[in-house]
């Protein structure tokens, strides 16, 4: 009898087998069509990609080299400086600081910086929605003259915190890197450790981003990818003292430690719900003109499915990530040329993800 039944039932378990090969190779194919037209050549420099479907990946691949010199090719293990993604991670640190009765999101920045500018105006608030009018140092015609300089926090506020405010804090929604460095230095102040060092141990170390840190051009970094431009010809990046993108830009993770952060996310191992709501919420200026903007991450959409995304662009890399919460579709690319933005084609990728399992 046993035997008979599965005699019947096997031709059908084998049939579903071979649809579900054939799907998942038909969305592998489909990725790979959109990524191997940016990145062509094995021997330039190249990018990792992941797509992740609750929680788990469906596509992870490696194109192009992480060493043009050595003649190194690209692995999905390889470790790349995220640029802005890093306000991610700024603004988690703030949710858990807030949680932990040491600031509140409402607090003016004078009641952490005495002496900084209007400072009784701008709320925590206003810095992590980018909607402060501070200047944005990163644009000042006098960046370079700091470019390559190690400098605290301190000093590095001291470059921007004079110049005239671009508008009254809450009247626009203008991206802005001093806001996240400012954030970064309140972190300092009132959790009493480094920027760093609060990242790595209440972050990384707790959901296991083995492979993330704050990013070093002279430390030894395992696995490390190498950082290109391509003005004519490929050069090795420029030097830039990592002190200055600070919590705005500076930390560097993998594909696989950025599918951690987002499960760590999902299942609040860091923050509570009612914190994770923040992060998430559609901000809205003093008029009520929402800004599609929460703590740390664009809200917007994919052909009106809600996305929550953020990209990143740092000399000689650029790094994006989109979540679809309503089916949690994770994808995330790294680039290690500043010449190839993974920006559009992740959010190509997102949609064919989309539209695979929506179908």
């Amino acid at each position: 009898m046993e035997l008979s039944y599965l005699k019947n039932i096997m031709p059908f378990v084998i049939a579903i087998l071979v649809m579900q090969a054939t799907y998942s190779q038909s969305l592998e194919t489909q990725i790979d069509s959109v990524l191997t037209t940016l990145f062509k050549a094995s021997d330039e420099p190249g990018a990792v990609f992941l797509v992740a479907k609750d929680g788990k990946p469906i596509y992870r691949k490696a194109f192009g080299q992480a060493n043009i010199e050595l003649d190194v090719s690209m692995k999905p293990e390889n470790v790349f400086q995220i640029g802005s993604m890093t306000k991610q991670f700024t603004a988690m640190a703030i949710m858990k600081l807030e949680e932990q009765g040491k600031l509140n999101v409402n607090d003016a920045v004078s009641k952490y910086i005495p002496d900084y500018p209007n400072g009784n105006n701008i709320t925590i608030h206003q810095l992590l929605t980018h909607t402060s009018g501070i200047k944005d140092f990163t644009k000042m015609k006098s960046i370079m003259s700091i470019a390559k300089k190690d400098l605290t926090p301190e000093e590095l506020l001291d470059f921007f915190k004079e110049e005239p405010e671009n508008f009254q804090p809450g009247e626009q929604f203008e991206y802005n890197n001093s806001g996240y460095v400012v954030l970064g230095y309140i972190t300092e102040l009132v959790s009493g450790e480094s920027y760093e060092n609060f990242i790595g141990k209440q972050i990384f170390q707790k959901i296991g981003m083995d492979d993330s840190r704050y990013a070093s051009d002279r430390d030894i970094v395992k696995n490390k990818a190498y950082g290109y431009h391509n003005r004519g010809e490929f050069t090795n990046k420029m030097h830039v003292s990592l002190s200055n993108p600070y919590a705005s830009g500076s930390l560097m993770s993998t594909v696989d430690d950025m599918l951690k952060w987002q499960e760590a996310i999902n299942t609040h191992s860091l923050i509570t719900e009612a914190s994770k709501k923040k992060l998430f919420t559609n901000y809205t200026l003093n008029n009520g003109e929402h800004i599609n903007y929460g703590y740390g991450w664009h809200l917007k959409d994919i052909d009106g499915i809600p996305t929550r995304e953020h990209g990143g662009s740092i000399f000689g890399f650029k790094s994006m990530g989109v979540y679809v919460p309503s089916l949690d579709v994770y994808v995330v690319g790294f680039s290690n040329c500043d010449c190839n933005s993974p920006t559009q084609v992740t959010r190509d990728i997102t949609k064919v993800t989309l539209e695979h399992y929506i179908d």
